[in-house]
């Protein structure tokens, strides 16, 4: 490349905070209703457990072996550390300054109040007194210390307390601590009854508030002189060793079990504890001071986001709305007829789901549908798509099924669903180790007319139903044959690990698709250098494989137009003279999740758009298997391409990134408002 820098690459993890602050934000933006501001606040801290079970948890652990510097950028695992402890407390201190300064006081006037301990009124203390009797005293375990009664094992996440007392016990033994664990199965924020609210007024208590308050009286005969709450993370990433393990399912039961109690990495302490059980606690889970982060409100702030679904406010909620089918669709013909003479493209949220689950249900109960084959990643708990899978198993159909049982924090749920779907006959395969299966495929096998016709659903999103109403996605339904045998062959490598070779309208990881994606790039470049347009587009949501970057910047030097939609992490430096100058990279960040992936190459006039399961990291080019297809008819390249451009038109929910990986935001100003969320919810939705 023409132009040296020290660093041409930014930090995956200083730049996924970076997405965090995004996300905090919204939560800052007074347009928004206000009950969305609270959720957006409480995502942001969910965000942030996320971010230290995974992230900071492997960076402690490379600080502690000595690692050698890691990603593109080289740069040190204590110099990353520090940067992130700095930016996490910054972070923090802004989540409860808005919630404290903000959040609380606009609540309140809007007449949804979150009643602090001080506040509570006679009837209020009586009520709730008699509330932490009768529905907390019984769940709750008081613990003091001593030889025989070490400090309990702490759940990752948790909500604890730590009690300083004086006195003696029972036994005649002086006691100077003690905790209490709050259950996980009471549920945090408490609604006051009517009577004990104003008229048309929501009142919500902590239940940390309660115990606090309350807490002597589970010490009786010692003398409680403060107690304060405090939380626990630790590291949640599963390790298996793909050489050793001889069955997937045990290892990995094995393994969240123990992530439940792994290593602390970080801990949260109500900021009014004294410094000397600060010590305590820091010395008890092998952190220094560093891991430590005082609070000035709740430990957890997720828990508030209850409050979101059961106050019955919808003026401070996002209007409604119904979800819209495109027009392909709005026939009184099934599916199979329907897809006989033509393709469907769904854009979700905006376009319901609907048509995809009962595409499954009806191949599952169809006499003549013979075999069904499906990816699942993520499905959630109650999955439809499940049933229906299960149905058509006991039915005698063949039923085939991928599951990847190590897609992160849905581990449990996949290993619950797999030997629901081995117990009623379906061929269960398990993702391949160390090659996480991230692809979105449907395969439905139909005889018609003495011939089998294959029915695809390929998509950007998983196939989970509650997903599918937040996440933006694209999912498309076709009876292509090409398409039919590419996706056959993909399954075949899923399950045998035999080749998948002639495909012509497929791409996948980690074979096909990386290489596709750099000669993509180079034909670009070379047709720039020859002095013809070329433009690449990206709607993805991370990018950090270097060889991409690369690529990307010696397009941008040759005079390439690259623009990236990029929701989270993006190590490229855009804007940079003589290197990137070409390149421009923005985030959409709104009501809804941007989750799908789109590559569009211009190709000297032969426009390409592909959509896609993978995202331009190093994991889904070379560590995962991914799907990727192209999307050729006509009208649907139209549609895209229209998406692609409001997305780039937008300046009410799009933050611009600067070349030091920073964000700043956009504002129409006089300009004319451009939301593309909004503008997808006015023309495809039918608003409530």
């Amino acid at each position: 490349m023409g132009k040296q820098m020290d660093n041409l690459y930014i930090n995956r993890e200083l730049s996924l905070l970076e997405f965090h602050k995004r996300v905090l934000a919204q939560a800052f933006d007074p347009e928004l209703p206000l009950l969305e501001r609270l959720r957006f606040l409480c995502i942001s801290c969910t965000n942030l457990d996320e971010f230290f079970e995974i992230r900071v948890a492997g960076l402690k652990q490379r600080l502690e072996i000595g690692a050698p510097a890691q990603g593109p950028e080289r740069m040190p695992a204590q110099e990353v550390f520090d940067k992130v402890h700095a930016e996490v407390a910054h972070l923090i201190r802004r989540q409860y300054e808005l919630l404290n300064d903000v959040m609380f006081p606009e609540l309140t006037n809007a007449g949804v109040r979150f009643v602090q301990s001080h506040e509570w009124n006679e009837e209020q203390q009586s009520w709730l007194s008699e509330y932490f009797d009768e529905q907390v005293v019984p769940v709750l375990t008081p613990l003091t210390f001593d030889p025989s009664r070490p400090f309990p094992r702490i759940l990752n996440k948790s909500l604890n307390f730590i009690v300083r007392l004086h006195g003696r016990d029972a036994f005649g033994r002086r006691r100077h601590r003690g905790m209490v664990q709050a259950p996980r199965s009471l549920p945090r924020i408490i609604e006051l009854p009517e009577h004990l609210s104003k008229p048309g007024k929501h009142n919500y208590v902590f239940l940390s508030s309660v115990i606090r308050v309350h807490v002597d009286r589970l010490f009786p005969g010692l003398d409680v002189d403060g107690c304060y709450q405090f939380r626990v993370t630790r590291n949640s990433d599963l390790y298996i060793d793909d050489e050793e393990v001889s069955d997937l399912v045990r290892a990995l039961e094995g393994q969240l079990e123990a992530s439940r109690y792994g290593a602390a990495v970080r801990i949260e302490i109500s900021h009014e504890c004294p410094e000397d059980l600060q010590d305590f606690l820091l010395d008890h889970f092998s952190l220094q001071e560093c891991d430590m982060y005082l609070v000035e409100g709740p430990v957890n702030l997720n828990r508030m986001s209850t409050v979101c679904g059961i106050t019955d406010r919808p003026d401070l909620l996002y209007p409604p709305f119904t979800q819209g089918l495109p027009d392909e669709l709005m026939t009184d013909e099934d599916i199979f007829e329907v897809l006989t003479t033509k393709n469907v493209l769904l854009h979700h949220p905006y376009q319901s789901f609907a048509p995809v689950i009962d595409f499954i249900a009806m191949a599952a109960t169809d006499p003549d549908v013979l075999a069904i084959k499906q990816t699942l990643y993520r499905t959630g708990a109650d999955s439809p798509i499940v049933d229906h899978l299960v149905t058509a198993a006991r039915s005698g159909k063949e039923v085939t099924v991928v599951i990847e049982l190590m897609a992160r924090f849905d581990e449990a749920a996949n290993i619950a669903l797999a030997n629901r779907l081995q117990e009623a006959g379906a061929h269960v395969v398990y993702g391949l180790v160390g090659f996480k299966t991230h692809a979105k495929m449907l395969l439905v096998v139909r005889r018609e007319d003495d011939k089998l016709i294959r029915y695809v659903h390929l998509g950007t999103g998983n196939y989970h139903h509650a997903t599918t109403n937040v996440y933006t996605d694209y999912g498309y339904l076709s009876s292509s044959q090409r398409l039919g045998e590419d996706v056959h062959k993909l399954f075949l490598q899923l399950t045998s690990l035999t080749e998948a070779s002639g495909m012509t309208r497929m791409l996948a990881s980690p074979f096909s698709l990386f290489p596709a994606l750099m000669d993509k790039i180079q034909r670009e470049t070379k047709n720039a250098k020859a002095g013809k347009d070329a433009r690449i587009i990206a709607k993805i949501n991370s990018l950090n494989e270097p060889q991409l970057i690369d690529a990307l910047y010696e397009a941008s030097q040759a005079g390439v137009k690259i623009d990236l939609i990029i929701r989270g992490i993006c190590s490229l430096r855009p804007g940079v003279k003589d290197l990137s100058e070409n390149i421009h990279v923005r985030s959409i960040v709104g009501r809804f999740l941007e989750h799908s992936r789109v590559y569009y190459f211009y190709n000297d006039g032969n426009e390409e758009f592909y959509c896609s399961s993978a995202d331009w990291m190093e994991r889904n080019m070379f560590r995962r298997n991914e799907s990727c297809f192209e999307i050729r008819q006509k009208a649907m390249k139209e549609k895209i391409r229209q998406h692609l451009e409001l997305f780039l038109s937008d300046n009410c929910q799009a933050w611009v990134m600067k070349e030091d990986g920073s964000y700043e935001r956009l504002h129409p100003g006089k300009e004319e408002r451009i939301s593309a969320q909004d503008t997808f919810l006015e023309h495809l939705t039918t608003l409530v």
